[in-house]
C-alpha cells in the first residue's frame, strides 16, 4: 500500500502544469547560459576571463556546476517552496486535506508521502538539469576534460562523478528549505503564503549574510553555506566546508519535518 501511494503522490504531481513549466523552466538555464558564453567566445575570439565564466570557455563539463550553483541562489529554492505549498496548504485550499486526515492513515504517514514526493521532484529536476547541462556544454563549448578551480584537469570520468555530487549535494540543500516549507504549509490554507514565506526568508537570509556586522550569524545562515559547494570543483578536493553545508541542510531539513509533525498530528481541517 505504501508503495501505491507513493507512486499516486508522483503521477499527481507530475500531472499538473506548473510542475512540467518549472521542469520546463530549470532545463532553460543551462541551454541559455551555453548558449551565451559560447556567443561571448566567438565573439571575443576565446580568452580566459575570472571564476567560473572563464572557465566554462572550453570546458562543456562544468556548465552543469556552474547552472547549478546560479539556480541555487533563487530558481531552485522558489520551485522547492512551490512543491511544499501544493503538498499541505494545496490540498487544505481544495477541500482534500480534510479527507486524507480522517482517512485510516496515520497522519506521519501522510507527511512521509508528501516528504517523499518533493524529495523525489527535486531529484529529478535537479538531475535534469545536470543532464541537459552537460548535453548543451558539449555541444556548445566542446569537451577536453574539466578544468578545476585549482588548475587541473579532470577526466571525463572524473568530470562526471564530480557533477553527480554536485548534484546530491544541491539536491539535498533544496529539500532543506523545502522540509521548512511544509512546516509552513501545514499551518495554512492558502500556498501562496507558503511561497512567499519561504523565498521572503530565503532573501531575508542572503541580505543578512551579506552585512560584515553581523558576521556571527554565518554559521547559521544556509544561503552562506552554498558557495562553499564550489568545492567539488578544486582537486584536491576540499571537504570541510561540503560537510559543514551539508550538515546546516540537515539541521534545516530536521527542524522543518519536526515542526510540520508537531502541526500535522494536532491538526483538525
Amino acid at each position: 500500500m505504501l508503495v501505491r501511494q507513493l507512486r499516486s503522490e508522483l503521477r499527481w504531481m507530475l500531472r499538473r502544469p506548473r510542475t512540467l513549466i518549472g521542469l520546463g523552466g530549470l532545463c532553460l538555464v543551462p541551454i541559455v547560459v551555453g548558449f551565451g558564453v559560447w556567443l561571448a567566445t566567438r565573439d571575443e575570439g576565446g580568452g580566459g576571463g575570472a571564476g567560473l565564466e572563464g572557465i566554462l570557455r572550453g570546458n562543456g563539463l562544468v556548465l552543469p556546476i556552474f547552472a547549478l550553483f546560479l539556480s541555487a541562489g533563487l530558481l531552485l529554492p522558489m520551485v522547492a517552496s512551490i512543491w511544499s505549498a501544493d503538498g499541505l496548504a494545496g490540498e487544505s485550499q481544495h477541500g482534500t486535506l480534510r479527507g486524507l486526515l480522517i482517512a485510516p492513515v496515520s497522519r506521519v504517514r501522510l507527511l512521509v508521502i508528501k516528504f517523499f514526493g518533493l524529495a523525489a521532484m527535486s531529484l529529478f529536476a535537479v538531475t535534469m538539469m545536470a543532464v541537459v547541462g552537460v548535453v548543451s556544454g558539449i555541444a556548445f563549448l566542446g569537451n577536453d576534460g574539466m578544468l578545476t578551480l585549482s588548475g587541473n584537469v579532470l577526466t571525463t570520468g572524473q568530470a562526471v562523478g564530480r557533477i553527480a555530487l554536485f548534484v546530491l549535494l544541491i539536491t539535498f540543500q533544496m529539500i532543506s528549505i523545502g522540509a521548512v516549507g511544509l512546516a509552513i504549509s501545514a499551518c495554512t490554507e492558502h500556498p501562496l503564503v507558503v511561497q512567499a514565506s519561504v523565498m521572503a526568508g530565503f532573501i531575508v537570509f542572503a541580505v543578512l549574510g551579506n552585512l560584515p556586522s553581523l558576521d556571527w550569524l554565518d554559521p547559521f545562515l544556509i544561503t552562506t553555506a552554498l558557495p562553499g559547494l564550489l568545492d567539488v570543483m578544486r582537486d584536491p578536493m576540499p571537504t570541510e566546508q561540503l560537510w559543514d553545508s551539508t550538515f546546516l541542510a540537515a539541521c534545516y531539513l530536521v527542524i522543518g519535518l519536526s515542526l510540520a509533525t508537531m502541526r500535522l498530528v494536532t491538526k483538525d481541517s
